[in-house]
């Protein structure tokens, strides 16, 4: 039996033009954790990770309006209420459909922590996107004079962004790889992890900052001993250029194009990027076979018909 770990996007929960409401992202989760199914019955199991960059960004405007009225909390504990929230509403819709479907298997949500590098580069320079698109021009002129940095996120309006340093291990390896050893579907770094580092005393601490999951998962599957790696995102199929006069749909590439495409920087920064950096990623560190395609076509991905499929040789 082959190990999976499919990666799904924060965005993949709520769709394009929804407000994004705890009612709207259990709808949509239901849909996606349905898919699950034929992926198991596919001969695989698997760990779930998931993105969280809306939801975290929905916290931090919670936080920031409430100021005066209740306490602040830094960026990991963000990312630690939202591996709660949306563990908890991906692990009871996937053992609701196990159930409709008489199978007997559970499922487990592992809290998990990231390690980083304290002196990591990144943490001076944010540039992870999270949360809303802002298209306003007031309203992003109003939010820079807070204080808060905003980029244009892949030409879809513009976004805050935040110190995102790279994930280089994680706490809770073994517990994850024990769960799946007992046969259990694991639901596991939500939002890239909550970021941490070891003190001069081998204590874990936590740093400011998120991890981009794509990463953080490319790091999970590896550890797991993973031969396939699926990121789910907003697209069907990897572009060149997208959102260009000269965008070009992607099917198959090797490890060596991936590569050469990714120096000359032909996918966009925050979107599709990190995306390919973790397929090379794990490619590079013993894995087979990468497919990044959307959540609705995730099954015919998997049987080889749609999505971008990542291999380390030219097919």
């Amino acid at each position: 039996m082959k190990t999976a770990l499919i990666a799904i996007g924060g965005n993949a929960l709520i769709k394009e033009n929804e407000f994004g409401t705890v009612y709207e992202q259990f709808a949509n989760t239901r849909e996606a954790m349905k898919k699950m199914i034929s992926i198991l019955r596919r001969g695989y199991k698997f760990v779930l990770t998931h993105g969280n960059g809306p939801q975290v960004g929905n916290v931090l405007i919670r936080v920031e309006a409430s100021e005066d009225k209740a306490y602040s909390i830094p960026m990991g504990v963000a990312v630690a209420q939202t591996q709660g929230e949306m563990g908890y509403m991906i692990m009871q819709l996937l053992k609701n459909s196990f159930m409709k479907a008489e199978i007997d298997k559970d499922v487990c949500c592992v809290l998990t922590q990231t390690v980083v590098d304290k002196n990591d580069p990144q943490l001076d320079n944010p540039t992870k996107p999270i949360g809303p698109f802002y298209h306003d021009n007031e309203q992003i002129e109003y939010l820079k004079k807070r204080g808060m940095k905003l980029v244009e996120d892949a030409r879809r309006g513009w976004r805050r962004v935040v110190p995102s340093p790279i994930p280089i291990d994680i706490i809770e390896t073994n517990i994850i790889k024990k769960l799946l050893d007992e046969n259990i579907i694991v639901v596991a770094g939500g939002g890239g992890g909550m970021p941490v580092y070891y003190d001069e005393n081998g204590n874990i601490e936590g740093i400011d900052g998120v991890v981009d999951k794509d990463l953080a998962s490319a790091v999970i599957a590896r550890k797991i001993g993973a031969e396939i790696l699926i990121i789910m995102t907003g697209v069907e199929f990897v572009y060149l250029d997208y959102n260009t006069p000269n965008q070009k749909k992607i099917t198959q590439l090797s490890l060596v194009k991936a590569r050469k495409y990714l120096e000359e920087g032909r996918f966009q920064e925050g979107s599709m990027k990190p995306k390919i950096q973790a397929a090379i990623q794990f490619l590079e560190q013993g894995g087979e076979h990468v497919i990044i395609t959307d959540i609705d076509n995730i099954v015919d991905a998997v049987d080889g018909y749609t999505g971008t499929h990542i291999f380390k040789l030219a097919i």
